[in-house]
């Protein structure tokens, strides 16, 4: 015969859950809680939906009303795009190199470092050598340094070289023009590698040891373990570094502006749309198009990896 548990008056039958995480989760779940997201998200979005209207008025609606007013006196045009990407004038923006420069600066930026910081990350956590906690704690430490202090010692190398009691170690680059862009590419790899490597780190280090020592077992080699084992695991892991790492350098102004210079050749986006402002700001037509050309790309990034982004913030916060 089945017995039922009785329920005290003024208490729930469901179960109470039992931890911090899940009494948060329950509260999340209400739909207060839903209200208050949806409207954080309405009001983050409220500027970039202003900006996107702005881009798309004409000079003079700009420049005498504000963004709003585009639903009692709608008014549409492409000149201000044809402008900013086309133009030919000095004054206008000219995007459409820049944009590739961008692009050519921001892919190898992204992908050195994600390569690099993967291999790295698994030496660390299944290759057993001497002094590696050492390494370890050394790249951590290196996150602590401010950018800004490594710009001149790096230059300084890329200029002069290194030498060591007038012995020349290593010669200056002397790069020019287009081959500036290794100078970007190794600065920012240089700079990306200590917070990728800890990310990577985290989640290499919590596989199951088990598959690791059934792959040895079969006569697998640390490359094919990488390769074929590593790498499918960590995928939501290097989706969440590529998108930091992609959102980082192409918006990008300072190491861009340094390494590469300020020239068509090699100047990225986010240089011209400086160039653009101006010392009084008042092309504000040009900047509105100007900015979310910028935006476009990164966008269009961050929705195609969205579903592995939160899995590997997900992943790496917790074990088991």
């Amino acid at each position: 015969m089945a017995t039922t548990t009785p329920v005290l008056p003024g208490t729930s039958a469901e179960p109470m859950p039992k931890t911090v995480a899940g009494r948060v989760r329950r509260r999340l779940n209400t739909r207060a809680a839903t209200v208050v997201s949806i409207l954080i998200a309405l009001l983050w979005t409220v500027p970039t939906f202003g900006l996107f209207i702005s881009s798309l008025r004409p000079e003079d609606a700009i420049k005498t009303t504000g963004w709003w007013t585009f639903f009692s006196d709608p008014q549409l045009t492409l000149d201000n795009y044809n402008e900013v990407l086309f133009g030919q004038s000095a004054s206008s923006g000219q995007l459409a190199n820049y944009f590739v420069n961008s692009i050519v600066i921001t892919i190898p930026s992204v992908l050195f470092p994600v390569a690099f910081a993967a291999m790295a990350a698994y030496a660390l956590s299944w290759i057993n050598f001497r002094g590696r906690e050492w390494v370890y704690i050394g790249i951590f430490a290196l996150q602590i340094v401010p950018l800004q202090m490594a710009l001149v010692p790096l230059l300084s190398f890329f200029s002069r070289g290194v030498s060591l009691g007038g012995i020349t170690l290593m010669p200056a680059w002397q790069l020019e023009d287009e081959q500036k862009f290794i100078q970007v590419w190794f600065a920012h790899t240089c700079f990306a590698l200590p917070f990728a490597v800890f990310l990577l780190h985290n989640f290499v280090s919590q596989l199951p040891g088990e598959l690791m020592e059934a792959a040895r077992v079969d006569g697998a080699s640390h490359a094919k373990i990488f390769r074929t084992i590593v790498l499918p695991l960590i995928t939501p892991a290097l989706a969440s570094l590529t998108i930091f790492q992609f959102l980082w350098v192409w918006n990008d102004l300072l190491v861009a502006l340094i390494f590469a210079g300020g020239g068509d050749e090699t100047a990225p986006l986010t240089v011209r749309l400086a160039e653009l402002a101006g010392t009084r700001g008042n092309e504000w037509q040009r900047l509105t198009s100007g900015a979310f050309v910028s935006i476009v790309v990164p966008l269009i990034v961050f929705l195609s990896l969205q579903r592995y982004f939160v899995r590997g913030l997900l992943t790496g916060s917790v074990k088991g």
